[in-house]
């Protein structure tokens, strides 16, 4: 048996191949939409990709399960058992074979048997491998989202994410009586997961790639709560907010996505347009690093350096997918790479790019403010502080009386935070604060800034909830 492991960082996601080297063939395990690496990875050990499945209907990627199959005429096995309203609209397609609990599949001498393990979705799918060649029981399981290293998929977001009511206590209680379905495996199992450490499809994930079941039953909480109560009530509790983007891949990939040759490349554009395009409620990201926006940028256009490898799930925080999309580059290349990286996350409607020639010395530029300074706006009471970090980052310890919106929910809370008075946002290193007042400015905020300072200097500068309020007679000014 051949197993190669294929992780992105930025969406901290991983996916599989399993091939047998006897027959020449190979299955993909939850293929992200770029499918050149199993591609070439099949090529590299004398494999063809002829079957493809995934554990459940994603949330936080784009899947690559139709464009692996439509590239190589593999057939495709997906979950029938999430009930009516979560079965994959293109199940009745040419070569998609249904699966549901006890069915089973060969990949040449690999023997796939299908376990039914929701909670984390309705429809959610773990696989049993077994390498009939050489032994009678399987070596591993491929876990997807239902048990992680250290912790368990949330069973919250058809409800966080999509608005389906009910769903989230729903699905914690059948993640419990999936936890006793993985108590009663052999400990002897290694477990392959389908994320790692900084995924927003569970709370406390492990950085490592895979683990034993043994080594989970042992220090794993969610294998060792016994109270289906208790299971239920510490599951939900600390659930990181969803970015926005959840809500429409659960869509793309129920429906079945676009297959990216459908697409085509973004065309440069010419200045007047895309300006025109930002008046038109166009929505315009600007990929350059944090300093060079701030020092001269379009008006209008957002803030999110390529540098970051969770880049595109902060742009799935805030974007509405249903605007036209335009890209702001150091130079083409760096179009290019986030091109492929926002399509991962369903961002399709790329109308056109321009790079940073098009922009000015004397363009707009990003309000920002020294922690230092703002402590003696704060003791005067003329400024809102507003926190964009998430709610686990928040309860360590957070600025005084500030107002916590995390940067998945900016958009929809937008009336919580006042235009009468000067606004400054704060993150843990400026990456998402600075998102965040482009952002506000681009919905019409006047008097927002951005905390310059790092999460250490404003905890030194600013009275946190541990310190208490100190009074500052000093005059200061924030920019304009």
């Amino acid at each position: 048996m051949i197993l190669r492991y294929f992780y992105d960082e930025q969406l901290a996601q991983a996916s599989y191949l399993v091939g047998c080297a006897a027959h020449g063939t190979a299955l993909v395990i939850d293929p992200m939409r770029d499918i050149s690496v199993y591609i070439e990875a099949a090529r590299r050990e004398g494999l063809s990709v002829t079957h493809v499945t995934e554990t459940h209907i994603h949330a936080d990627f784009v899947s690559g399960t139709r464009e692996l199959a439509a590239a190589t005429g593999a057939l495709v096995y997906l979950s029938e058992a999430g009930g009516p309203d979560w079965m994959y609209r293109f199940a009745d397609a040419r070569g998609v074979i249904p699966i549901n609990h006890g069915d089973s599949f060969m990949v040449g001498n690999i023997r796939v048997d299908v376990l039914h393990t929701p909670g984390h979705t309705p429809e959610h799918l773990a696989f049993l491998i077994t390498d009939t060649a050489h032994a009678d029981r399987p070596m591993g399981v491929f876990t997807g989202d239902a048990l992680f290293v250290g912790d368990v998929g949330r069973p919250d977001l058809l409800e966080a994410a999509a608005g389906v009511v009910g769903s989230a206590a729903l699905g914690a209680h059948q993640q419990f009586a999936t936890m006793q379905l993985f108590k009663t495996l052999p400990d002897y199992l290694q477990i392959w997961p389908g994320h790692g450490a900084g995924s927003a499809c569970g709370k406390a994930l492990g950085a490592i790639p895979s683990t034993t079941l043994g080594y989970e039953k042992m220090f794993n909480p969610a294998l060792q709560i016994t109270s289906e109560q208790d299971f239920v009530e510490w599951l939900l509790d600390g659930q990181p907010e969803p970015p926005r983007y959840f809500a429409v891949m659960k869509q793309v990939n129920r429906d079945g996505p676009a297959l990216l040759g459908l697409l085509g490349a973004p065309a440069r554009v010419e200045r007047s347009a895309l300006d025109d395009a930002i008046r038109r409620g166009a929505f315009a990201l600007d990929l350059r690093d944090r300093a060079a926006f701030a020092a001269s940028h379009i008006p209008g256009s957002v803030s999110a350096p390529a540098s970051s490898r969770k880049m595109s799930t902060y742009v799935g925080s805030l974007y509405d997918y249903s605007a036209p999309f335009y890209l702001i580059g150091q130079d083409e290349a760096a179009v290019e790479n986030a091109v492929a990286a926002l399509r991962a996350v369903g961002v399709d409607d790329i109308r056109g790019y321009l790079t940073a020639e098009a922009i000015g010395d004397d363009e707009a530029v990003l309000p920002a403010i020294d922690a230092r300074d703002l402590a003696l706006w704060m003791a005067r009471e003329q400024v809102s502080v507003v926190d964009v970090r998430n709610t686990s980052e928040r309860q360590i310890r957070h600025v005084y009386g500030s107002l916590h919106v995390p940067l998945p929910e900016l958009h929809r809370r937008l009336n919580e935070i006042p235009k009468d008075r000067p606004v400054a946002i704060y993150c843990a290193s400026g990456y998402r604060s600075q998102m965040a007042v482009s952002y506000l400015r681009l919905k019409g905020w006047k008097r927002v800034s951005t905390i310059d300072a790092s999460e250490n200097e404003w905890a030194a500068a600013l009275p946190t909830d541990t310190q208490s309020m100190k009074m500052v007679a000093v005059s200061a000014e924030l920019p304009a």
